[in-house]
């Protein structure tokens, strides 16, 4: 059986390697065997972390507008309701960034949830 020299496959797949762990702490950069499986675990936690990222933002979205929405005496829920309820299509990111950025344009979308609930649209001074 003839020898089988792999020459640059193998380095080209070394220096791929390498070239992920990039800035990794102690031999995890250098080593390849170490690095290989730490580049491998790190990947893993890349996939799993888009997916929570996703999860994550949501979550700071719904904060936000509860804490805008419990401003003007209603609660998230409640606001949500309403929304649904007066027929708008606002999403929860762009409520979020409306609470933040634009607090008399989500009084006027707490008034028009509070009166398609049927609550009393009183304002806050």
């Amino acid at each position: 059986m003839p020898r089988v020299k792999r020459g640059t496959k193998r380095k080209d797949r070394r220096k791929r390697i390498l070239l992920l762990a990039k800035g990794y702490y102690g031999t995890k950069h250098n080593c390849f065997r170490i690095a290989e499986l730490q580049v491998e675990r790190s990947l893993a936690y890349a996939t799993r972390d888009r997916k929570q990222k996703k999860r994550q933002f949501r979550g700071l979205w719904i904060t936000r507008i509860n804490a805008a929405a419990r401003a003007h005496d209603l609660s998230y829920s409640k606001l949500m309701a309403g929304l649904k309820k007066a027929g708008s299509d606002v999403n929860r990111k762009m409520l979020a960034e409306i609470a933040v950025e634009d607090p008399k344009g989500f009084a006027t979308l707490v008034s028009s949830a509070k009166s398609a609930l049927g609550l009393a649209a009183t304002a806050r001074a």
